[in-house]
């Protein structure tokens, strides 16, 4: 474990920048005691917030940039435009080895077509893939790729497993993670040709604890701890899942409201349900890897507050203790 982690944060990215970024930044120093902050982006919107907080000077760099990365810029524009951008800067610092890792709430296609470029890929890896935990029964499933590739050829989707099983072992400990694929019914028969064809590389592998095919439900069952699908299906099920969960927490709350005794016993199931709430907190769950790159970098969600910030603060730390590229790296060369 390294004694020091440095940890370049791109400010100006997310929906609510600097105002949320840096209070949560500031507040993971008392969290992380070995950790060194990088804080890249406006200097005129983040020199007013740190100069109003309390926090250990020699531990924080300000690096002033003159540009943003916007959520509606092309991704493919960033490559050729915006080099004094934060979250281009922060990337530079990890290549640069000035930093350990990159932590943005940014535009996710920008992110990932700039690490691509600014890190480069591990040897071995064809796509980048996007992995983050969803809570279901139990425990924490990690799911990949929730977004990056929607093609998927069936040697990418086996790199995907290759990567997480590695990437859930040096993160939550469990030496031998079960690995899924998701697909739309156990049987081996059953899926699109490349679900197919992968089913078949998995099933052969002997680096991997494959537990077969797992469906949506098996997935919110705890069938795996590492479901891999390609990033259409990625995407549309971290969506769902999180639109099910407003959905539901809404109609709890109407049914709270339904009737008089409802409300004046509704303060005791609240406590009931207060850990069921805080086990299914997105914010406790906020911070992707974006893994098979020459570096660690986690994309937090834009939308992200500053609780949930400092959760992927504490991801993005853990990655990088972990060495989670070089260990990504050892797994892909014995393959």
């Amino acid at each position: 474990m390294s004694t020091s982690i440095r940890l370049a944060i791109d400010v100006m990215g997310g929906d609510f920048g600097p105002r949320c970024i840096v209070p949560a930044a500031l507040r993971s120093l008392a969290l992380y005691p070995s950790l060194h902050l990088i804080l890249v982006g406006s200097a005129d919107a983040i020199s007013p917030l740190i100069a109003a907080a309390r926090y250990p000077s020699e531990r924080v760099t300000l690096l002033s940039t003159s540009e943003q990365i916007l959520a509606d810029d092309p991704p493919a524009s960033v490559l050729r435009g915006k080099p004094d951008a934060s979250m281009r800067v922060a990337l530079q610092q990890v290549r640069d080895g000035l930093a350990d890792g990159c932590l943005s709430a940014g535009n996710t296609g920008a992110l990932m077509v700039l690490a691509r470029s600014v890190l480069g890929m591990l040897d071995g890896v064809q796509r980048p893939a996007i992995m983050a935990a969803l809570p279901v029964a139990g425990h924490d499933c990690h799911v990949l790729d929730l977004g990056a590739n929607v093609d998927c050829s069936a040697e990418q989707l086996f790199e995907f497993a290759l990567m997480g099983s590695a990437a859930v072992a040096e993160l939550t400990g469990k030496p031998n993670p079960r690995v899924g694929l998701l697909n739309i019914g156990h049987e081996v028969h059953k899926g699109g040709r490349e679900v197919r064809a992968v089913g078949a590389l998995l099933a052969a592998s002997t680096q991997l604890n494959y537990v077969g095919h797992v469906e949506g439900d098996g997935l919110f069952r705890g069938e795996a701890d590492v479901v891999v699908c390609d990033g259409f299906v990625g995407n549309v099920l971290l969506k769902a899942s999180e639109g099910v969960a407003n959905y539901l927490q809404a109609e709890m709350r109407d049914a709270m409201r339904a009737s008089r005794l409802v409300r004046w016993v509704s303060p005791i199931i609240a406590r009931s349900l207060r850990p069921m709430r805080q086990r299914n907190d997105p914010a406790r769950h906020n911070g992707a890897s974006l893994l098979g790159l020459r570096g660690v970098v986690v994309k937090s969600h834009g939308g992200a507050g500053e609780q949930a910030m400092l959760v992927a603060i504490g991801k993005a730390v853990k990655a990088c203790e972990a060495g989670l590229p070089e260990r990504i790296a050892q797994r892909l060369q014995s393959r």
